[in-house]
């Protein structure tokens, strides 16, 4: 996919310097032209107006318009130099500066100077100094500066007027490279692309409205007014939509290039055995998903397919029906799952559900790290000799010692776990398999379409018949600070009723998180732990005599096992565990469920740990207990979980409450997310255009060969992973 290298791969080093693009590499990321002209700017300021001081928020960093009101330089009482104190104004509000021993900064004769009545950009932390507002290291470009200085309103007032009306841009910047610094990169590197070809196909272009990309390129960095910016990003925001699914449609192409080994079922044979035995009657969705799977296994090109579906609707009873299938053809079926307890729960729960028969003759087979020699070695020979038909396992079937003798199916539960390179890397232990890729984190279609536009999608709605209602309630201890004991009444009541349950924490102990927790407010409550909890609930009278015991990531494989199998026995009543219970655990006499400091969990984490009760027909129960105040984004967060059991809905508050970084995920967008301006919480609709657009071009031209700048711009930007996989293949 080599393309000829352009003025946008040229390195920085060559256009801006030596000493700019070392910066611009360590701070941001910037090693070429092209990664710098996609440092769009953050907002933009016009000279003529000014920032609401007052508005700004403490202990941030700012970039603001201000003029100053005076400036003072007075030496040192007690030692040698000076200091000089600056007060700037939007009008209304006041900001005070401070700078040691640079008396050139009050000085008239310098452009750069600090001058009451001269106005200026002005960067730094906003901090309360003496309860007055300060601008701490403060640094500052005004606009007298280089041939900026403003024309005479009298003698040329347009020009006045375009001075004062101008959007400037900011960047996002750090200490040391200000917005003005990467802004004079970026006039360098405007410099250097005269004449670049223009990725997007002129018949694209024409289709879409958009303007051609250098000049939206020149446009979003230099606007002559507001229209210039926003006609540029809309052109830009498109180009990103449409590289993505160009590069991912085209890997679609690319797999189904390779011939795999159909899979179809035969009269009496596993999988009509299995579904004459099942006890009950698949659902509706169950029983489409299933064609829908059935009808892929049995082509001549590889499935590539992404199940989603609600916490416990029945996901890995449909991937089990196609691993049957593949097992009937001779073919192997892995299952790739995030922690070692989902992987031992998975294992259990397909052994169980099979039955002795079936079991003895699939031979389902664990693999994961924390397995002894002589185990590991014993399941390796299982595996190589094609005896062992299911293999589940974690990031331990990834390994070179794990080989397969005939891998046809993957199936890779909750993918949100694993970069798209883990996928592969099982991929390519078989010739060509079929892949099930699973989530019980509904997601969003457009998520979808960016996240995993190389799949199909297939969707199970509905719950399995006997699936009891969980009652969700919010515990607001802001508001409320004397209900937590209340909280372990009703555990106690749950109890005495014979039942168990959960106490969910965000830590293990004082200095660790387990799993991905959001950032919370300074100065919220230290985070309840599972060493603290534990030994709290010990001593709560409402829980006197009760078996509690802890359940943690750090645990070894061994102690974990002994804890699950001890509670699914019931012979624990309380199990106060972190996030290492979040999916696959299943315990049908488990009905309810207390999560501390619920604010420090994601929409479909609590969603997710929510779906560990009410599993056995009996009634749920889940308490979400949070220090968050009333009317903070946290607190709306759990109140959205509380508020609905529809995973789908969900999803959707989940994307308009969250920030684009954590929707897509770091493991999902590579390195370094290629969407600068892209937000598919918001660009449904240029998303779905761009993937329209892509697809009538390639089913035209699948190599692009008509289209080279289109195919370079397309390895620019694609993450390593993509062209990784590209190159691969």
């Amino acid at each position: 996919m080599g393309g000829m290298a352009g003025p946008l791969d040229q390195r920085l080093a060559a256009v801006v310097g030596d000493r700019t693009a070392k910066l611009l590499d360590k701070q941001l990321d910037l090693r070429t032209v092209g990664d710098l002209l996609a440092h769009y700017p953050r907002r933009y300021v016009k000279r003529g107006e000014l920032s609401r001081l007052d508005a700004l928020p403490l202990e941030t960093d700012v970039t603001i318009v201000a003029e100053v009101l005076r400036a003072t330089s007075r030496g040192l009482r007690n030692r040698r130099g000076s200091m000089q104190e600056v007060l700037i104004s939007d009008g209304t509000g006041t900001l005070s500066l401070v700078f040691f021993n640079q008396p050139f900064i009050t000085d008239e004769k310098n452009a750069n100077a600090l001058v009451p009545g001269r106005r200026g950009l002005f960067s730094g932390k906003v901090k309360l100094y003496k309860g007055m507002r300060q601008l701490a290291h403060p640094q500052h470009q005004m606009f007298t500066e280089e041939g900026q200085e403003p024309p005479d309103p009298e003698k040329d007032p347009e020009g006045a007027r375009r001075w004062e009306e101008t959007p400037l841009p900011i960047y996002p910047a750090t200490a040391s490279l200000t917005t003005w610094k990467i802004e004079k990169a970026i006039e360098l590197a405007l410099g250097a692309i005269t004449g670049i070809d223009d990725p997007m196909p002129l018949e694209v272009c024409r289709t879409a409205h958009l303007m051609g990309f250098e000049a939206a390129l020149r446009r979003i960095h230099r606007p002559a007014h507001d229209g210039d910016w926003i006609q540029a990003k809309r052109t830009l925001r498109f180009h990103e939509a449409f590289l993505l699914q160009t590069a991912l449609l085209q890997r679609r192409a690319v797999r189904a290039m390779f011939a795999a080994t159909p899979r179809v079922p035969s009269p009496g044979g596993y999988l009509a055995r299995f579904d004459a035995a099942l006890p009950f009657e698949l659902t509706d969705d169950q029983k489409a998903v299933g064609a829908e799977i059935l009808g892929d296994l049995a082509g001549e090109v590889p499935m590539h397919r992404l199940l989603q579906g609600e916490v416990a609707s029945g996901k890995t009873l449909v991937a089990l029906r196609a691993m049957l299938v593949v097992a009937e053809t001779g073919g192997q079926a892995a299952l790739l799952a995030p922690t070692e307890v989902l992987a031992a729960q998975h294992l259990r729960s397909i052994a169980k559900i099979l039955g002795p028969d079936l079991s003895a003759e699939l031979m389902p087979t664990l693999v994961t790290g924390q397995m002894g020699v002589a185990a590991r070695r014993k399941a390796a020979l299982q595996i190589i000799t094609g005896r062992a038909k299911i293999v589940v396992g974690t990031h331990a079937l990834l390994s070179d010692s794990t080989e397969f003798e005939d891998l046809g199916l993957v199936v890779v539960d909750e993918q949100h776990r694993f970069g798209v390179e883990q996928r592969e890397i099982l991929r390519r232990k078989g010739s060509a398999p079929h892949t099930l890729v699973m989530t019980a984190t509904p997601i969003p279609r457009t998520v979808a379409m960016t996240v995993f536009g190389d799949l199909e999608t297939s969707t199970i709605r509905g719950l399995p018949a006997g699936r009891a209602p969980i009652t969700s309630h919010v515990v607001p201890l802001a508001a409320k600070p004397r209900w937590l004991p209340n909280v372990w009444r009703r555990a106690g009541e749950e109890i005495e009723q014979g039942r168990q349950g959960y106490v969910i924490c965000p830590a293990i102990g004082a200095d660790d998180d387990e799993g991905d927790l959001l950032a919370v407010e300074d100065g919220a409550p230290p985070r309840a732990t599972v060493a603290g909890v534990l030994a709290d609930l010990r001593t709560q009278p409402a829980l006197a005599g009760r078996r509690i015991e802890a359940l943690t990531g750090r645990m070894s494989g061994e102690e974990k096992e002994a804890v699950m199998t001890a509670f699914a026995d019931g012979r624990i009543d309380l199990l106060v565990a972190t996030t290492v219970v979040e999916v696959g655990v299943d315990v049908a006499n488990a009905t309810f469920m207390v999560v501390l400091d619920a604010d420090r969990f994601g929409v479909s984490q609590l969603h997710q740990l929510r779906g560990r009760v009410g599993r056995g027909g009996l009634p749920g129960l889940c308490l979400l207990v949070t220090h968050a105040e009333e009317g903070t984004p946290a607190l709306e967060r759990v109140e959205a979980v509380a508020a609905t059991t529809d995973g789908f809905a969900l999803a959707q508050t989940d994307l308009e409450l969250r920030r684009e970084g954590d929707v897509l995920g770091a493991s999902q967008s590579g390195g370094r997310s290629q969407l600068k301006l892209l937000r598919v919480t918001r660009d449904g609709e240029i998303i779905e255009q761009a993937r329209a657009t892509a697809a009538a071009l390639l089913a035209e031209d699948p190599a692009l060969d008509a289209y080279s700048a289109l195919r370079a711009a397309i390895e620019r930007t694609s993450d390593e992973e993509s062209r990784a996989f590209l190159d691969k293949n």
